[in-house]
């Protein structure tokens, strides 16, 4: 291997593991999963839980044939009426669990007795093979093929670290593949809906930055509070993009929004504030929002559902105390630090 000196390694398409390839994959294996739904005869709503996991499936698998057929414009129309028909399955209540024949308890002790810690090597794996990845294989290539697709290189990296784990699970439980693309069934089911939300989100986040939602929150703080007051600016911009980020679900999807439309214009531009103190923190303001909220379903609905927990919104509810605590803190800290004067 090589290590390729070029200063646009993002216009190669020379690259053995692609963003393409990715998309593909993850498109055979929500099809894969709309199949064990068709064939679950016992599922209350077969019929409408596929169709929805098909339609969420059917641009990852087809969309580049769609592009090459019929253009982008036709595409993203096609992909803007799956994400209306994905919205109304799940919100008239159309997406549901199929059946499934649990483990007894006994039978559950009995494994995690013979697994132990060893279960937590799979799940360990994944972030530790990701960050090697991403770090040692930038602009590695053997010959003229990258090794990994330089504009997608985390996202590269953290499938090889999925498909790596998942072989080591299998190695370690003894089942197999199949067996554990069929269990992912299960796990979708018990989350349902919510799974898809990080992607929906971060989606309508482009949408806002396209719209210039920024520029209208500009105008709106103009309107009830004075560009002089910084202590009431460096408020709203930290409870801002907490509760941005409730309505997104992603703090990634509320900075661009908040940030431009409140901190940039007032507090950098207008007070002269230090920018890096003041994004970092803006950030974790949002991330407070994160702990709050069913629609960053990856941070609170997953793990209520991988636990089976009886309540779903439990972990929120645990989580709301020490959210507001930390956004109190992070307003204070930010007016302390960010301006020089």
């Amino acid at each position: 291997m090589s290590k390729v000196l070029t200063t646009d390694v993002t216009n190669s398409n020379a690259t053995i593991i692609t963003i393409e390839n990715i998309y593909l994959l993850i498109g055979l294996v929500v099809m894969f999963l709309v199949v064990r739904t068709l064939q679950d005869t016992n599922h209350p709503k077969r019929l409408t839980t596929a169709l929805f996991w098909l339609l969420f499936g059917s641009s990852f698998l087809f969309g580049d044939v769609s592009i090459a057929l019929f253009g982008k414009a036709n595409t993203y129309l096609w992909v803007g009426v799956s994400v209306v028909l994905i919205a109304l399955l799940a919100g008239l209540n159309l997406v549901s669990m199929g059946s499934y024949q649990p483990l007894t308890e006994q039978q559950q002790t009995q494994s995690a007795s013979r697994l132990g810690n060893k279960l937590f090597v799979p799940a360990l794996m994944i972030p530790v093979i990701t960050v090697l990845l991403t770090v040692s294989f930038d602009g590695i290539a053997i010959g003229d093929y990258y090794l990994l697709d330089q504009r997608h290189l985390t996202l590269a990296s953290l499938t090889i670290a999925c498909v790596s784990a998942l072989l080591i699970g299998w190695k370690i439980t003894g089942g197999n593949p199949i067996e554990a693309v069929t269990e992912s069934r299960r796990l979708l089911d018990s989350i349902g809906w919510a799974a898809i939300l990080p992607q929906m989100l971060a989606m309508l986040g482009g949408v806002f930055i396209v719209a210039q939602t920024g520029d209208s929150i500009k105008e709106l703080v103009t309107l009830f509070i004075a560009p002089e007051n910084r202590f009431m600016l460096v408020v709203l911009y930290c409870v801002g993009m907490a509760l941005f980020t409730m309505v997104m679900g992603n703090a990634f999807a509320a900075f661009p929004v908040m940030t431009a439309g409140i901190a940039m214009p007032f507090l950098i531009e207008g007070h002269g504030a230090s920018a890096a103190p003041l994004v970092a923190i803006g950030m974790y303001s949002g991330y407070c929002g994160t702990l709050m909220t069913p629609m960053a379903a990856n941070f609170n609905i997953i793990p209520a559902a991988l636990l089976d927990l009886k309540d779903k919104y439990h972990v929120i509810k645990v989580q709301i105390p020490t959210a507001l605590a930390l956004l109190t803190v992070n307003i204070i800290l930010m007016y302390m630090v960010i301006f020089n004067d």
